[in-house]
């Protein structure tokens, strides 16, 4: 445990035993709302029937902390390193099985916290706050957050993984410990909200969400965003949508890559024996050469979206598959044997150039063509033989200590 961080309990506190919640919230200088904020979860608590604990994550310099102790919550001094890490920070202090996340300013009703308890007892493991399916109070949000930011950003989202949320952003959100642990949160900053939905999606937990209440600033605070200036919102949207391809990277290549090496692979076989008419069209060696660059491009997106995926696999079942459809010994054979057809096909026009005095005849169409079906089996070949070390350094490299998530039921 870094030295750095110090762990405070408040007069009265009822020691280190068990909780079934605890509210997790990272705050920085909230002294005009931390008080009336704690009193909000002492209320919530009370009206679920739960039992649960307030833990402040701060690095604030004003009175954030004694104002926090004084209204009986723990807090957790941390250093000023980001929402993300804050997280992090908090996670071996919390004693709940249940974890709920917010913020201290009182833009979220943590007195209705109900709800989530009422999810996490009915079985679910991740619980999605969405302020979309509950209220907004008039200013609460910006014009460009509430109609444009949050909105397409979610629908990028659901369109990337197959999800369903109204609120990626909602900042009230709650999730079993058990899969906090092991979903193995990274990032640093804003960016950890969409980290968060996105491996929830991997890991396949059980999921719903929630309306819940988001009211605007008090008078006289200011929000982080505006705190930082007007850049501020533009680059958590941007790290936002960085995480959001990044964890879902195979959605840009392997479906489109099937799709593009299939494309490539229609031009290329029809045209291998010289050229094919089709209508007004005809498919020439031009032509083949266009299909031989989509299936060595579209191939190479294939491999990669199966890579990606096992890269992310928190529920073994990509691994599995990609494992059996591409065992090392048989697909290794396979590869050779696409370099040695390619070679083949590619021989008798090999031996035609030095037989015309290392002159290519334009005239030799069959051969030509052939060629350039065996030059495209060569090189998938050879991809196959990178790809295949590749996969199974890849899954010998993640198979160990990293999490998983239990088989689903």
């Amino acid at each position: 445990m870094s030295s750095e961080i110090e762990l405070l309990v408040p007069p009265g506190d009822g020691g280190d035993g068990e909780v079934e919640l605890s509210i997790v919230i990272p705050a920085l200088n909230e002294e005009l709302t931390i008080t009336d904020f704690v009193a909000w979860c002492e209320q919530g608590l009370a009206d679920a029937g739960v039992s649960g604990e307030i833990l402040i994550v701060d690095s604030s310099t004003d009175r954030t902390p004694e104002l926090a102790l004084a209204a009986g919550a723990r807090v957790l001094r941390v250093p000023k390193r980001g929402l993300g890490r804050a997280y992090i920070d908090a996670l071996p202090h919390a004693r709940g099985k249940w974890v709920l996340m917010g913020d201290a300013d009182c833009t979220y009703d943590f007195r209705e916290l109900a709800v989530f308890v009422e999810r996490f007892r009915a079985g679910d493991e991740f619980v999605m706050g969405s302020r979309w399916k509950g209220s907004i109070e008039d200013g609460a949000m910006p014009w460009l957050h509430q109609h444009l930011g949050t909105p397409g950003t979610t629908f990028i989202l659901n369109r990337l993984y197959g999800s369903k949320f109204s609120d990626i952003h909602c900042g009230m959100r709650g999730i079993t410990r058990d899969a906090l642990e092991r979903m193995d949160l990274r990032s640093q900053s804003w960016e950890y909200a969409s980290e968060m939905v996105l491996k929830s999606v991997h890991m396949e937990l059980r999921t719903s969400e929630v309306p819940v209440t988001f009211l605007k600033d008090r008078e006289g605070r200011l929000s982080h965003h505006k705190r930082s200036g007007w850049f501020s919102p533009w680059q958590a949207a941007w790290i936002n949508l960085r995480a959001m391809f990044i964890y879902g990277s195979d959605f840009f290549v392997f479906r489109p890559g099937i799709v593009i090496a299939a494309l490539g692979l229609l031009i290329v076989v029809p045209v291998s024996f010289g050229d094919l008419d089709l209508g007004a069209i005809t498919l020439s060696l031009n032509w083949q050469f266009l299909g031989l660059a989509l299936l060595i491009v579209g191939l190479q997106a294939f491999f990669l979206g199966c890579i990606a995926q096992i890269l992310f696999d928190y529920t073994g079942r990509h691994t599995r598959r990609w494992m059996r459809a591409f065992p090392y010994t048989r697909t290794m054979l396979i590869a050779l044997g696409l370099v040695v057809l390619g070679i083949a096909l590619a021989l008798p026009l090999v031996l035609s150039y030095f037989e015309n005095d290392l002159r290519l005849s334009a005239a030799d169409t069959v051969r030509n063509h052939l060629a350039v079906t065996g030059l495209g089996a060569a090189i998938c070949g050879a991809q196959l033989f990178v790809f295949i070390l590749l996969l199974h350094g890849t899954v010998a490299a993640t198979s160990g200590p990293r999490p998983r998530t239990r088989a689903p039921d």
